[in-house]
């Protein structure tokens, strides 16, 4: 038997040979990212299985951005969970847009789609892979059908521009189907893929006096996730080279195609001039003291309203966040939100090839954490509030702007405040105003010191803010 090593920065593994080589056959025959080892694990496949078992299961739709591995997840969902995986892919497939031109019946549709497949469809063991979906929207209306008339197949869809199509899309399924958003691999999914599951398990015990004494190792990780973000091909190519300029590279080739995306798929030209210019905004607004989202510094004179279309479409995409601010933190938050707001990226390790920054940071202490007036931590600090936790993310200011805090958030029936530090800073001034005026039950702070509790908050590692 032969072996192969694979290294990584703290152990060296290794794997059979042939085992290797049917990993790469897999993977330079998928449409997305197919991760080489196992220990690439993503949460979603968690919720794919809870929903399996569902007993009122509807087709489900998985939201997300562009290669943020939504193929990956239902391909690998399939092969663990089902006897049978029929994988259709309606890009670019002219017979699936005549398939579904027709009429809605079960029997004649299913028929069709396991010609294409080459998979004998059984409702008990075959999970249906309907990828890129939003090609065919008369596919997405059958979702409707399925479940009304044959709610016993499994049936997965997803598109990487699926937001697009669904916020025009007339015959859409409403109260048909399920949606299970994805988003890039938080720090968790990242330590796990290099093989730290243990760092992760730590976290989750929240032993705080042990991860103290393990905070060096943290700090690394973080320092790397920071650089490389969560985009599974990133993560991949990091994994595999250990070479920060490779990753460097995968990065921007996707934001070279999100970029081609904009004129493929925007028909009117001065939208997509405001779509880039948007885009290419964010690290500039975020690298200001104040992060507010700042219209006229995109173009003299520029108002919300000739951008508003431009700025739906980037965050149907999936490509944005928009974080809304409140005057006021009380329930529901919605309801206290005004039209200013922070605009943040898809993806820390994208914000930071977006914004130029060097590999060398990486080797410069805890510079990368304060690169940018510390764009990069909110960024990522956001990044890892969107993926573990459902409700949305806002931020507080006074009217006059002489106080604010990053981010507020709904949890139970209160408001949790969160303040964002880059370094060890431990001043929370704008946090403390909140706290007097509000008296919320809990109040955080995220930064590089050690774990504390005061008086009127919590002192929160960076490395453990999913934790929370």
């Amino acid at each position: 038997m032969w072996f192969f090593p694979i290294f990584s920065f703290e152990k060296m593994c290794f794997i059979d040979y042939f085992s290797l080589e049917k990993m790469y056959s897999t993977l330079y025959n998928q449409p997305d990212i197919w991760f080489s080892r196992d220990i690439m694990q993503r949460k979603i496949i968690q919720s794919l299985e809870k929903w399996k078992h569902k007993a009122n299961r509807k087709p489900l739709i998985i939201q997300g951005a562009r290669q943020v591995g939504k193929t990956w997840a239902m391909k690998h969902f399939g092969k663990r969970h089902f006897a049978k995986t029929a994988y259709i892919n309606f890009d670019n497939n002219p017979r699936m847009k005549t398939l579904f031109s027709g009429d809605y019946d079960i029997g004649r549709l299913l028929l069709g789609l396991k010609i294409e497949s080459g998979v004998d469809i059984q409702a008990e063991d075959t999970l249906l892979i309907f990828d890129e979906i939003q090609e065919v929207p008369q596919a997405l209306s059958s979702l409707k059908y399925f479940y009304e008339n044959a709610p016993q197949f499994y049936i997965v869809a997803a598109g990487s521009l699926l937001g697009v199509s669904l916020h025009h899309q007339v015959s859409f399924p409403v109260g048909k189907v399920e949606f299970l958003p994805l988003y890039p691999m938080d720090f968790h999914e990242f330590l796990t893929a290099l093989g730290d599951e243990n760092l992760v398990q730590l976290l989750e015990m929240k032993d705080w006096t042990l991860i103290s004494a393990m905070k060096s190792r943290y700090t690394e990780r973080l320092r790397q996730y920071y650089f490389v973000g969560g985009m599974p091909e990133a993560v991949q190519t990091f994994i595999d080279t250990q070479n920060v300029d490779e990753v460097r590279q995968v990065q921007r080739h996707l934001l070279t195609a999100y970029e081609q995306d904009f004129s493929k798929h925007i028909s009117d030209g001065h939208t997509v001039q405001r779509v880039r210019a948007l885009w290419n905004a964010i690290p500039e607004q975020l690298a200001k003291e104040n992060k507010k989202f700042i219209y006229a510094q995109l173009q003299k004179g520029a108002r919300s309203k000739d951008y508003e279309t431009a700025l739906q479409w980037l965050e149907d995409s999936g490509l944005v966040h928009i974080v809304p601010r409140v005057k006021k933190p009380h329930l529901p938050l919605s309801a206290y939100q005004d039209n200013a707001f922070k605009l943040f990226g898809l993806d820390v390790g994208l914000l930071a090839a977006q914004s130029h920054l060097d590999a060398a940071t990486l080797l410069e202490g805890n510079r990368i954490f304060t690169e940018f007036k510390g764009a990069l931590t909110e960024q990522y600090v956001l990044q890892q509030l969107i993926a573990t936790q459902d409700n949305p993310v806002f931020y507080w200011a006074t009217e006059k702007g002489t106080a604010e805090v990053d981010f507020v958030l709904q949890r139970g029936q209160g408001v949790v405040p969160i303040e964002v530090k880059a370094e060890e800073n431990l001043k929370a001034k704008s946090l403390k105003v909140y706290v007097e005026q509000f008296s919320p039950e809990q109040a955080l702070r995220f930064s590089m010191a050690d774990y504390r509790e005061q008086d009127w908050m919590a002192n929160v590692p960076l490395y453990a803010c999913s934790d929370l």
